[in-house]
């Protein structure tokens, strides 16, 4: 069948800082840098990072992001979190709470069972929300 999903080829989000995302998605998640360049006209700079089944593009803009990524309320639609699925997130968890990642929930049971046992939840440098997830 011509036209049929791959799969998940890459989120795009806008960063304040590069280097710091950069340094929490690949040296305390654990993401691979793929690519870092400067954006068209001197627009920016955006790296990739290979997540094992997909990427993740970080856009820093120029002029830079100056605010940091709000809290979706439950009554908005949009994108709520980005999630990461790890062998052990206890351990992850405690590396980012020891590299004094801001904590929104300690690891716990998953509400969805059927698909995820356990989670936590941490914000990145600008705030977003990132779920970790244990199957």
């Amino acid at each position: 069948m011509s036209g049929r999903l791959l799969g998940f080829e890459h989120a795009g989000i806008a960063v304040s800082d590069l280097d710091a995302s950069i340094g929490f998605y690949c040296e305390l998640l654990g993401l691979d840098l793929v690519l870092r360049k400067q954006m068209p006209r001197g627009s920016g700079e955006l790296a990739f990072l290979e997540t094992g089944n997909g990427q993740l593009e970080l856009i820093c803009p120029s002029p830079r992001v100056e605010t940091p990524a709000p809290r979706l309320p439950d009554s908005s639609a949009g994108i709520r979190h980005l999630t990461f699925r790890f062998d052990d997130i206890d351990a992850v968890f405690a590396r980012l709470v020891g590299a004094g990642v801001a904590v929104i929930e300690a690891p716990r049971e998953a509400y969805n069972k059927e698909i995820v046992a356990r989670v936590a939840f941490v914000a990145d440098p600008d705030g977003i929300v990132i779920e970790l997830a244990q199957r």
